[in-house]
């Protein structure tokens, strides 16, 4: 019992960078209370005093905001980060080394007295506010993104995000312990497949224009300041052609677009990206980019990109993506 104790403790350490000393653990961490209060409720379980287990239960829910029916099975080393609002149904089995977070749910959807509740097996991450629902299962080293809905099965080494749950890839053998724990930071499957059927269509219509002899209307390079500002307006209009489909709005209109400079030596745009790696920064980069050179005539074309975070906006830095663009 005392191994176990100390086993718990340490991997309180393991996946919290949070704690200072053992004593801080063991007395406010009601994560851990809560696993400590289940063993001993589903001891009481498994020896047919169903009563007094769910007394212990009851207990635990009151003083942690951990909700555990005595009738789950859970493994070694569990982990539940923070705890509160964290539900865990009857016939859930939950293997070792599993790491979750609050608002966890591990809920059933049938009223039969059966298996209704999630297997999740080793080494499994679930997300904050995600929700497992039914008779699923999760296979080893799996990944369930922060406030997704699963509702079918996950493979092992899979990453699940969205509601209800995509499978936006495959874990890497590469990747540490830490980078498993960057549940708030995975890949968006839809905006990625929309980023590339965006990416196919533009290919698609700059084909379209070399079989039909080229854009109509480009413009030759200016002679004059006059026609600087012509140019400036038609690249403008342009880009308004230019969606973010995260949004739905053109570059231009969301004020993306800062600055266009048309001169004899090519045109340069400068260009504010919020988050620059978000799923579809360089899908909005090479669609800019491929606009301007369909305007410039063969003149060097350059996308400066001006990275404005609003949690660093001190630190707004210039960086060139391209070099004349051509």
């Amino acid at each position: 019992m005392l191994k176990g104790v100390r086993e718990d403790v340490s991997t309180v350490f393991a996946k919290d960078p949070a704690p200072r000393s053992v004593w801080e653990v063991v007395f406010f961490y009601p994560g851990l209370h809560a696993i400590w209060l289940h063993r001993l409720a589903h001891w009481l379980w498994t020896h047919q005093l169903p009563l007094l287990a769910r007394s212990i239960s009851h207990l635990s829910r009151w003083l942690t905001g951990v909700e555990i029916h005595p009738g789950a099975s859970i493994g070694r080393r569990f982990c539940i980060d923070h705890g509160m609002g964290v539900v865990i149904g009857e016939t859930a089995e939950i293997g070792d080394d599993v790491l979750i977070y609050q608002g966890v749910v591990l809920g059933g959807t049938s009223l039969e007295k059966a298996k209704r509740h999630p297997t999740v097996g080793d080494d499994v991450v679930i997300g904050a506010g995600a929700t497992l629902l039914g008779s699923i299962t999760v296979g080893d080293g799996a990944r369930i993104g922060a406030g997704s809905v699963v509702v079918n099965s996950v493979p092992e080494g899979a990453t699940v995000v969205g509601v209800p749950g995509h499978i936006a890839g495959l874990a890497s053998a590469t990747d540490t312990e830490a980078d498993l724990l960057e549940h708030g930071r995975l890949p968006d499957p839809v905006l990625r497949t929309l980023s590339e059927v965006l990416d196919r269509q533009t290919r698609l219509e700059e084909r379209l224009d070399e079989l039909d002899g080229g854009p109509p209307g480009r413009a030759p390079a200016p002679p004059s300041d006059g026609q600087s500002v012509a140019d400036e307006r038609a690249v403008r209009q342009a880009l308004r052609e230019v969606i973010d489909p995260e949004i739905g709005i053109n570059v231009v209109d969301l004020g993306l677009i800062k600055e266009i400079a048309v001169n004899g030596r090519g045109v340069e745009v400068r260009m504010v990206l919020t988050s620059p790696g978000r799923a579809t920064a360089s899908y909005l980069l090479e669609e800019v980019r491929r606009k301007v050179r369909r305007l410039a005539d063969g003149r060097p074309v350059e996308v400066v990109v001006v990275v404005d975070e609003s949690w660093h906006s001190t630190d707004v830095v210039p960086r060139r993506m391209w070099g004349d663009g051509i």
